[in-house]
């Protein structure tokens, strides 16, 4: 693994939005020209003012000027919508391409990453983190330039009127900046408290959810589950902190703006009475003056928001810059399929799970690998699947280390069927199709034939249209084992990993399952988890885990002649055998 650098979120920002940089052009220039059409009618209603001083009683040039405005009016709102439609068009581009990003990402960090993590954080941050990138970019970019560049544009054209009215209409403003930064002091920090506290909120309601069954069954109502309770409240608070320390500031600063007449009229009025300036300029100075605040409100609460996606990009960082396993793009050619573990390490966090694990496994033969729980052996066969990579040693594939294997390659080795198996809420047969998305409705139904569900299949509702529901929830846990049986078929991989692939199935349909299993495995490389001992005694190679180590192998009659810990396992697994076996034909004499 490698850290990647460090980028700051403003360029991050920057570089997920450069594809797309015309549209945001497009977008400013539209928005400029809006926010100069809506100031036109104050330059229009000078004159129009001016006029009726000067005694002008012609109704046509009254009704002309009204019409001009009229349109301008109607051409800012055309601009406005034409740029909000262009900001918006690049904006969801970037949120898509953000998505994609971190969904990319997390097919390169280790499992333990993503299982160390709450979904709800995960959900959190790609759902609804993302989703607050609109606003700031579809809005903000276009409208505080716009609505900084225009009413610039009208001060420097003040100052040609007359520098003094232009001074005086610019005398609230060091009070709102004043304001502005005061509230803007604690801001980050402040937010990025309401992003953290919300992220936790999501995450527990998530789990909530999730557990509502354990909390059903221990009477546990929302208010009293304290945990989602704490992180509701804590969410409220936090909020409810974050718009107090910003309620005075932003109040002053919606007092002063509008409050320009406090500067520009008495100046005016004052210059006006001593002769020092012209009626007409005295007019036009006032008008501007009262249209040159409302851009610039605007553009300084859009401000508020740019401000906020440094808090959003840096809150995404967490998965865009984590550690990555590290793999070549080239594939690479592997003279055989043979598999090494060379003295092979692996640490949960600071705990060491694994330690000299040292096992070869021939191409196209079958391994078992058995021991006590906890002892470490779902986790080799996830190094050798590479969902992880060792903390020491190393896992070979015809000689070559795995880390020196591209994922897409290594993935095409490895077909892997867990105790768990996930399903989408798809379509069954969309679930299976998911091994290979090129298979037509034939080939998924000939592969549900081989793994012997095709007929259970059939009998549900809609057949392979049934949604499998989220997780699979909507199938019992042996009809999810059978479709992912089904699923890792369709794959065809040369190396099949089973993890107690028959755990969830009964009796009867056991026989179904394994014999699905021969014709998937058949002159493949299998590695197999078992349980039961009965089902392995043919392997190969049957390899004894203990303490996160291989402390014996070798073939079920060596075993049982060579290692204490096996013979007295095996003893335990046929008198449970018989045992059930006995209370079962108990059952059936009744």
């Amino acid at each position: 693994m490698e850290n990647e650098n460090k980028i700051s979120p403003m360029t991050r920002l920057a570089g997920f939005a450069a594809p797309h940089k015309g549209g945001y052009i497009k977008s400013v220039i539209l928005a400029v020209l809006g926010v100069a059409c809506g100031l036109v009618p104050f330059f229009l209603f000078a004159r129009v003012i001016i006029a009726l001083i000067d005694g002008n009683t012609d109704i046509s040039f009254y009704l002309k000027y009204c019409a001009v405005s009229a349109g301008f009016y109607i051409l800012k709102r055309v601009f406005a919508a034409l740029s909000t439609s262009a900001s918006h068009a690049a904006t969801f581009k970037v949120m898509s391409e953000v998505r994609h990003k971190i969904a990319d990402k997390l097919t390169r960090v280790p499992m333990g990453f993503i299982l160390e993590s709450p979904s709800g954080k995960f959900q959190n941050s790609i759902v609804d983190r993302v989703e607050q990138i609109e606003v700031p970019l579809a809005h903000a970019v276009p409208e505080v330039t716009s609505n900084l560049l225009v009413p610039l544009g009208i001060i420097v054209y003040l100052f040609v009127l007359d520098w003094r009215m232009a001074l005086a209409s610019l005398v609230t403003l060091p009070f709102v900046m004043l304001s502005y930064s005061l509230m803007m002091k604690e801001y980050p920090k402040k937010y990025g408290e309401v992003v953290q506290a919300g992220k936790h909120m999501s995450g527990t309601i998530v789990e909530y959810i999730n557990g509502i069954e354990v909390i059903k069954t221990f009477n546990q109502s929302a208010s009293s589950y304290e945990k989602f309770s704490n992180a509701v409240k804590r969410n409220a608070d936090i909020v409810l902190e974050w718009m107090e320390s910003t309620l005075w500031y932003s109040a002053s600063m919606m007092s002063l703006m509008p409050a320009v007449l406090i500067g520009v009229l008495p100046v005016g009025l004052l210059l006006f009475g001593n002769g020092l300036i012209e009626l007409p300029v005295l007019i036009t100075s006032l008008l501007l003056s009262l249209g040159i605040m409302a851009p610039l409100g605007a553009a300084v609460f859009l401000i508020e928001d740019i401000s906020k996606v440094a808090t959003i990009m840096n809150d995404l960082g967490w998965i865009l810059d984590a550690p990555e396993m590290d793999r070549p793009e080239n594939r690479v050619e592997l003279p055989n399929l043979d598999i090494e573990l060379d003295n092979l390490g692996f640490a949960y966090g600071q705990e060491m799970v694994l330690s000299g694990v040292n096992l070869s496994i021939a191409e196209g033969s079958v391994t078992a690998l058995v021991g006590p729980s906890g002892s470490g052996k779902s986790t080799i066969t996830k190094l050798i699947a590479g969902l992880w990579d060792p903390a020491e040693g190393a896992v070979r594939i015809g000689g070559t280390n795995l880390g020196d294997i591209p994922f897409d390659q290594a993935s095409d080795l490895v077909s892997y069927v867990s105790q768990d198996n996930y399903l989408f809420n798809e379509s069954i047969r969309e679930n299976i199709r998911m091994a290979r998305p090129e298979a037509s409705d034939n080939d998924v139904e000939a592969v549900a034939i081989a793994a012997g569900c095709h007929d259970f299949i059939q009998g549900l509702e809609h057949g392979y249209d049934t949604i499998a529901g989220g997780s699979g929830g909507h199938l019992s846990g042996g009809e999810r084992q059978r479709i992912a049986i089904a699923r890792a078929m369709m794959k065809n991989a040369p190396i099949v990993i089973l993890d107690e692939a028959t755990s969830y199935t009964d009796p009867e349909n056991e026989a179904v399952i394994q014999e699905a299993v021969g014709r998937m495995v058949a002159g493949k490389t299998l590695i197999v988890i078992a349980h039961r001992l009965s089902t392995i005694t043919d392997a190969d190679t049957i390899a004894l885990v203990e303490g996160g180590r291989i402390s014996a192998s070798g073939t079920h009659n060596e075993l049982l002649s060579e290692s204490r810990q096996y013979a007295r396992m095996w003893e335990a697994h046929t008198s449970v055998k018989d045992t059930t076996e006995e209370v079962t034909s108990d059952v059936q004499g009744v």
